[in-house]
């Protein structure tokens, strides 16, 4: 088996010892290549390569970010059975892809999981969503949350760490910008009436939607890698409606519910637009503003070893 290693070696909890002993250990069962990424976009530019190059397995050592770039090279070309298998050694804080997975968030207990699925030939097909050209694995959003993303990009630009303390006071602030500013987005369901005035919209490809430190944040809670997309939009950002369905999806075992929710399960697609750009993330990727996306769910789109 020909396999490729991408490192990102500023991922949170990547470390120089844990990739040498990620690599010697791949490399006692697979002919190995690595490449330790040095700009944005360049683990899809290498994920691209080894799948036209033909090879076996691309394993991602880093965080979602990285994740996504390795997924989006993977299937540049339009993926199917010749695309090369995924294999996934979390690095970063988050880790929701390979949580949502089962595997295990320590790296060494990853590479042990990785070694054994590899021997036993173990592996299955996930679905994945896509939306502005892009893959996405487990997330993605207009408005609020991307405005988070942005900020915290910002943030980390100047150097700054992205834990969840940060993520929660930009989201207080971003907040409050939201309520004034009422953005209104306009959602297309299949054999639905568009549901206008919507204030914000989030898309997920799978349960918890993303994780706050070690707390799960759970929007659609039947959501998985083997069906559709899931929405989760409010109507309302009034205070007591963002805090009782903040309570909602932090709490134990509740089903999310309101006056004020359009939530749906295994949709095929989700279309939003808005009369203003509104900016959009991905896997926690900010990709810019954007006035119309349509999100569809691609079922069994790429092989990841498990």
């Amino acid at each position: 088996m020909r396999a490729l290693l991408v490192v990102n070696p500023q991922a949170t909890t990547t470390t120089p010892a844990g990739r040498d002993v990620l690599a010697h250990a791949l490399a006692s069962d697979v002919k190995l290549d690595i490449i330790e990424t040095s700009y944005r976009g360049h683990a899809a530019d290498a994920a691209r390569q080894a799948a036209s190059e033909g090879f076996d397995l691309v394993v991602a050592h880093g965080g979602d970010g990285t994740v996504n770039e390795v997924v989006n090279g993977l299937l540049a070309e339009g993926g199917g059975p010749a695309a090369p298998m995924l294999g996934v050694v979390p690095g970063g804080s988050a880790n929701v892809f390979a949580r949502a997975l089962g595997l295990p968030r320590d790296p060494v207990e990853a590479t042990h999981h990785l070694l054994q699925a590899i021997e036993g030939r173990r592996s299955r097909w996930v679905g994945l969503g896509r939306a502005a050209d892009r893959w996405f694995t487990f997330n993605a959003g207009l408005g609020w949350d991307a405005d988070v993303v942005a900020g915290v990009e910002r943030r980390r630009a100047r150097g700054r760490e992205a834990s969840p303390a940060l993520y929660t006071r930009i989201a207080l602030a971003s907040y409050f910008q939201q309520w004034q500013a009422k953005p209104a987005l306009t959602i297309e369901l299949p054999g639905e009436e568009p549901a206008e005035g919507v204030k914000m919209a989030f898309v997920s490809n799978t349960d918890p939607w993303t994780y706050l430190g070690g707390k799960p944040i759970r929007l659609n809670p039947t959501c998985s890698f083997d069906g559709g997309l899931g929405l989760y939009a409010l109507r309302s950002l009034r205070l007591p409606t963002a805090l009782r369905h903040l309570g909602q999806i932090l709490g134990p075992n509740i089903e999310p519910r309101g006056g004020n929710l359009l939530r749906r399960d295994d949709v095929e697609y989700v279309r939003v637009t808005s009369a203003r750009p509104v900016r959009l993330q991905m896997d926690g990727d900010h990709l810019g503003e954007h006035t119309e996306v349509t999100f569809v769910a691609v079922p069994d789109a790429l092989q990841v070893a498990v």
